[in-house]
């Protein structure tokens, strides 16, 4: 018979602790490490009972003293979170989709992917031809273009990339044509 694991009480400490813990294992935005923590509460106070409310505080007031500390700092979270997928063949669109998902807000979003802008001329285009290279996609497959070219500019749309972006990299003459204008 297997021993069901007693959630421990919520106490300040305990929730520094576990927020630290978290925080060294995964890079987190502040409305991702709050999310886990209000799982942890809850999943206490199911077995403990009690209210939720003064757990939330304490919850805030650590989320600010991570802040105030460096720990969390959505915006360098953004940019780290940009240039990753960016890396990975992922266009805006998507990038935005899934900063959203991890609740950081549409302004940092927007600032990161305008610092990426700065750095990289034409940075869904550059993401695309990454993205095709990775999965074989277009110019760089090498049979059966013609009849995969719907299927392509598919996985590129599911990508994150506008039609004609998608459309400039599948329909692409060479992939040495492309790897000359993005390397």
């Amino acid at each position: 018979m297997t021993k069901v694991r007693v959630p421990p009480r919520i106490t300040p400490s305990y929730l520094e602790n576990a927020a630290l813990h978290y925080l060294e294992r995964f890079a987190a935005s502040t409305n991702s490490l709050r999310r886990v923590l209000l799982r942890k509460v809850d999943r206490s106070l199911a077995h403990w009972g009690g209210e939720r409310e003064p757990a939330a505080g304490l919850i805030e007031a650590l989320i600010a003293k991570l802040s105030g500390l460096g720990y969390l700092n959505d915006a360098a979270y953004a940019e780290q979170k940009v240039r990753g997928l960016h890396r990975r063949g992922k266009g805006g669109r998507a990038i935005r989709a899934a900063l959203a998902a991890k609740g950081v807000d549409g302004d940092l979003t927007a600032d990161a992917l305008a610092a990426l802008a700065e750095e990289t001329p034409e940075p869904d285009r550059h993401a695309a031809v990454t993205l095709a290279r990775r999965r074989r996609l277009g110019p760089f497959r090498s049979t059966g273009r013609a009849e995969n070219r719907t299927r392509d500019l598919a996985t590129l749309a599911r990508a994150g990339f506008d039609f004609q972006t998608a459309r400039a990299v599948i329909d692409a003459p060479s992939p040495d044509h492309l790897l000359e204008e993005f390397p």
